[in-house]
């Protein structure tokens, strides 16, 4: 059973644990900036939102590598960079249209989320709940209860 990052943005506080502890976990240093997960923040409505690599089905990241350096991993199902293969071209950068494969300038080659080999650091240090690691399945469920309370909320308010 393939499990996925899921993502609730209401519980995120802006704490910036996750990319702390994902810059630590792959480039062992604290530093946001060689994180594989970002955390936007919308100024003029006080909200934090973590992203990463969604692991598409149809990854654009690896379909445009001409020198096949993204591969899935078999246990995790991640379509991870394989560093000694990737030539730093930056083609899957710009193929991604989520923005979530970066270039890393130390080492000139492309990052991107691996899922922590199947333990995700940044689900792991989480100190809300706004990061887990779930069954893939449960993903899309959660998001569409998530959308259907919202509705409901919005419902009884105009009543």
């Amino acid at each position: 059973m393939l499990k996925a990052l899921s993502i609730v943005p209401d519980k995120c506080t802006g704490c910036m644990q996750c990319e702390l502890a994902c810059s630590y976990e792959h480039e062992g240093v604290f530093n946001p900036a060689r994180s594989r997960i970002r955390v936007f923040h919308f100024h003029d409505e006080a909200r934090y939102v973590p992203y990463t690599c969604t692991q598409c089905a149809e990854a654009w990241c690896q379909l445009a590598c001409p020198v096949e350096a993204i591969q899935i991993n078999p246990h995790t199902g991640a379509k991870e960079v394989i560093e000694n293969l990737c030539v730093g071209c930056k083609v899957c950068t710009i193929a991604c249209p989520f923005g979530t494969v970066n270039y890393n300038q130390a080492t000139g080659k492309v990052i991107k989320c691996d899922l922590c080999g199947g333990d995700p650091a940044c689900a792991r240090y989480c100190p809300t709940g706004a990061i887990t690691y779930v069954d893939a399945d449960l993903t899309a469920y959660e998001r569409m209860r998530m959308w259907a309370a919202r509705t409901d909320t919005q419902a009884q308010a105009s009543a």
